[in-house]
């Protein structure tokens, strides 16, 4: 029976009601010492509470789609070797072959973050691991603040490459999120030296960070009218401030960010494409949310919804030339899953060029992630630096 979908739902609720059923049938009939008496009946409630768990986590991932199938959840073969990739130009899709104003203000003094450096490396391994730097990056244009943790590669401080200043990727997390997630969970640091050890990437500085600058509320990374400049901050501010502690090309970044993070990573390189000229999304959306996390972003404003929708920007206003790599989990339904994908790709073209993964199996989670990750580091890598 497959992870997804109501059948399974429906059956470990009948199991729940038969079980409900069999203590209060078994109840008065348990047989033995008091000790055993007591012990039997506390099986018994604890047979139904984990039915009624199991039933529950089933309709909740059946919801939202976070692992999409029994391997997925149990960390059986990853699969990457099935990974399809494809390229749209216009309303064209081919088959690919498979393979896996003033500058801001940086404190580099926080506390919080220091552990995640000195766990990483040390200044001996600098050359051979690379650095991650906790810093608070605050924005004149934006007004706001947050943590930025940057990694920077062992070439970085090579003396072949003194001097060089290196393309730069902004890393965004989901919503809330976790900036240290990146680094703990994701590895993104981790992939990167791999990739770049296989030589299948170059060098290329991360600014990991978490778009969620004003909890609990979901921005959606959008400039909110009358409200919170988040898009501004991702846009121009941590650029900028990044560029005041580390070597990085001012018009050589990309994003990348997985759901909420993906859309936003989409919606940096749709809209402000004289800095960001690549863009990943893993199981992102490509349309203008509105929900109980993020309320009223636009003002009622369906123009400034429109513009915060990279649907609509790709049907409606011509495509600025940066490229685009989607990946959805196949198992991915609803609104947000892989009809949205497709339904993106579809709009697409020149000078824009998309390119996707499906996953086959895949859901909304991390593992699933992990699957394409060095893949999408690899892309990312092809499309920044000279």
């Amino acid at each position: 029976m497959p992870l997804l979908g109501w059948p399974l739902v429906a059956v470990l609720g009948v199991l729940t009601v038969a079980a409900v059923a069999a203590t209060l049938l078994l109840w008065a009939r348990v047989r033995g010492p008091g000790a055993a008496q007591g012990a039997q009946r506390v099986l018994l409630i604890l047979g139904c509470q984990l039915s009624a768990l199991l039933v529950l986590a089933a309709a909740v991932n059946n919801y939202g789609y976070f692992y999409g199938s029994w391997s997925d959840l149990f960390g059986g073969p990853a699969g990457g070797d099935t990974v399809r990739h494809v390229v749209a130009s216009g309303k064209h899709v081919q088959a690919l072959g498979v393979r896996t104003p003033a500058p801001a203000t940086v404190d580099t003094t926080r506390q919080t973050t220091d552990a995640i450096g000195t766990q990483w490396s040390t200044a001996s391994q600098w050359s051979t691991r690379g650095r991650i730097e906790g810093l608070e990056v605050r924005g004149p244009r934006s007004h706001l603040s947050g943590e930025v943790l940057l990694y920077l590669p062992p070439q970085y401080f090579q003396p072949a490459y003194a001097g060089q200043a290196f393309p730069a990727v902004e890393v965004l997390t989901g919503y809330p999120g976790i900036t240290r997630a990146l680094v703990d969970r994701m590895h993104y640091p981790d992939v990167l030296l791999a990739q770049l050890e296989k030589r299948l990437a170059h060098p290329m500085v991360l600014a990991m960070l978490r778009p969620t600058l004003v909890p609990p509320r979901d921005t959606e990374c959008t400039d909110v009218p009358g409200g919170p400049l988040v898009m501004t901050y991702l846009a121009e501010d941590v650029p900028s401030g990044v560029a005041q502690v580390a070597r990085v090309r001012p018009t050589d970044w990309g994003a990348i960010g997985d759901s909420t993070g993906g859309y936003c990573a989409t919606k940096l390189a749709l809209t402000h494409s004289d800095v960001f000229r690549a863009a990943v999304s893993l199981s992102g959306y490509y349309h203008a949310l509105r929900d109980a996390t993020t309320g009223d972003l636009w003002d009622g404003s369906a123009v400034l919804r429109d513009l915060n929708s990279p649907e609509w920007l790709l049907a409606h206003q011509p495509p600025p030339p940066v490229s685009l790599l989607v990946t959805i989990g196949l198992s991915e339904h609803g609104q947000n899953g892989v009809s949205d994908t497709r339904r993106f790709i579809a709009l697409a073209r020149p000078p824009l060029r998309v390119d996707a993964v499906f996953e086959p199996g895949g859901g909304h989670n991390f593992r699933s992630w992990a699957v394409v990750l060095p893949t999408a580091v690899d892309w990312l890598s092809s499309h920044l630096g000279a």
